[in-house]
């Protein structure tokens, strides 16, 4: 049986594959010279967005600790 935390470490780690995926999707479209700038600025901002879906899981692993 998963518990929580395992549900979020597998969940953060297909999030990190798919920000990989992305990663090497733009750098292939800027290698091959005739990326669509538009298209570009889409896929950055939704590698952004993974990033910070991916700070937020791992922030809800880590115990609060008080200051």
């Amino acid at each position: 049986m998963k518990t929580d935390q395992d549900e979020l470490r597998a969940r953060i780690a297909d999030l990190r594959q798919e920000h990989r995926d992305l990663d090497a999707k733009i750098d292939e479209a800027i290698a091959s010279g005739n990326a669509d700038q538009i298209n570009l600025q889409r896929l950055k901002k939704h590698k952004l967005h993974l990033k910070d879906q991916i700070a937020t899981l791992e922030n809800r692993l880590l115990p609060d600790i008080i200051a």
